[in-house]
């Protein structure tokens, strides 16, 4: 009986998908559930599982676009318990040998034999030393030019075919991403203001109660926690940055749910963390290792990358001191955090070195005006350099 492989639904507004790598070779012997390809979607990347026991067979290629829903193969469970045929075997090695020997002894036999040379068959015919040496040296020349030239023959057509350029296509994950960025630049009204935060204070605080905090909660305290508290904050403070446009209408979301965008070989991911405003320190630094650790695996589902109302991003990992993050629709804002460096800035008159960080705060002119994004990020900038305020919840 065959058995369909269909391409299942996976999530909201995803009507297609790429096949990926395939995991086993059409005609061959599957377990039920076993992973049998990749699928690549404009969202996650995720495994399709052999819905029987028995022979694949594919009728897609890698690269090729289906759609939800399609057929895209079946398992033959009839043949699940027939014995997989070998092809005819060959003879042994010693039997070949032996095959071969006869053959060059019997084509030996069948070609007419030459006469000996002899020494000295008449005047001037005499097979003397140097003609003998001779004799003895041209089968070794013959066998050293024959393999040197041929090696030169090769090595000269690798220089001529040596490519200075390459091609690969691009992903289908690659390829969303490059086309959501054009697309948020060319749809939103889109501007970046910028403002610098002093991160003393927390470096300190970190630095302080690392050891209680892991021992205590089982997670290290990192910077994003901070990051994600002071958003929830002036998200509650300047809710404009916490809805989005739908048509001629300002939908007003009234949860707090922050996309951490997470970068991996495949590409930038953005798994968001639901009711951060309901969040401890902790809870949100569990998240983010949990989340973190799905992306690099490609373990995330298309329900969690969806419906985040603001993004965080921080390009300071990579040793970014300043860059322009870009939006992500349909969210009408996003914060970039970058590298922490010591500089000397002034605090009431006096020249000091402190641990500052260059905040970029990317927003959809269309929802907020320069004056509400100003404002936004240097309510961000007072709680980061405060981080008091964000344990006792005040503005």
């Amino acid at each position: 009986m065959k058995v369909e492989i269909k391409i299942p639904p996976m999530g909201e507004s995803i009507t297609d998908a790429t096949i990926g790598n395939l995991l086993v070779q059409s005609g061959s012997q599957v377990n039920a559930d076993q992973e049998i390809l990749e699928i690549e979607t404009d969202k996650v990347n995720q495994a399709l599982y052999a819905p029987e026991k028995g022979t694949i067979t594919f009728t897609v290629q890698p690269g090729q676009k289906v759609n939800i829903g399609d057929v895209i193969g079946y398992v033959e469970t009839g043949d699940a318990d027939k014995p997989v045929l070998k092809p005819a075997e060959a003879p042994p090695p010693a039997q070949a040998k032996a095959k071969s020997e006869k053959q060059q002894a019997a084509s030996l036999q069948a070609q007419p034999q030459k006469e000996p040379i002899s020494p000295s068959t008449g005047p001037g015919s005499r097979f003397g030393k140097n003609e003998f040496l001779n004799d003895l040296a041209q089968p070794q020349k013959q066998k050293q030019t024959e393999p040197q030239g041929e090696k030169f023959v090769l090595e000269s057509s690798k220089k001529g075919t040596d490519e200075r350029e390459t091609r690969a296509k691009l992903s289908r994950v690659r390829k969303v991403i490059g086309d959501r960025m054009v697309k948020a630049q060319r749809d939103a009204a889109m501007l970046t203001t910028f403002n610098e935060a002093d991160m003393t204070q927390i470096i300190a605080l970190r630095e302080k109660f690392k050891e209680d905090f892991q021992k205590t909660h089982g997670v290290k305290l990192g910077f994003m926690s901070f990051f994600v508290k002071a958003v929830v904050a002036a998200l509650k403070e300047y809710p404009l940055f916490n809805s989005y446009l739908d048509g001629d209408e300002l939908v007003q979301r009234h949860y707090f749910d922050i996309g951490v965008a997470v970068g991996t070989d495949k590409g930038l991911f953005v798994p968001v963390i639901r009711n951060c405003d309901q969040l401890s320190f902790a809870e949100i630094e569990k998240a983010l290792e949990k989340f973190a650790k799905k992306a690099r695996e490609g373990d995330l589902t298309v329900d969690e990358l969806q419906g985040g109302g603001f993004t965080i991003t921080n390009g300071g990992v990579y040793g970014s001191l300043l860059s322009t993050p870009i939006l992500n629709p349909p969210q009408p804002g996003i914060l970039g955090m970058h590298k922490i460096q010591k500089r000397p800035v002034v605090i009431d008159d006096q020249i000091a070195i402190r641990s500052m960080m260059y905040l970029a705060l990317s927003y959809d002119h269309r929802v907020a005006d320069g004056k509400d994004a100003v404002n936004f990020l240097v309510y961000i900038k007072n709680h980061l350099e405060d981080p008091v305020r964000l344990q006792l919840e005040i503005a």
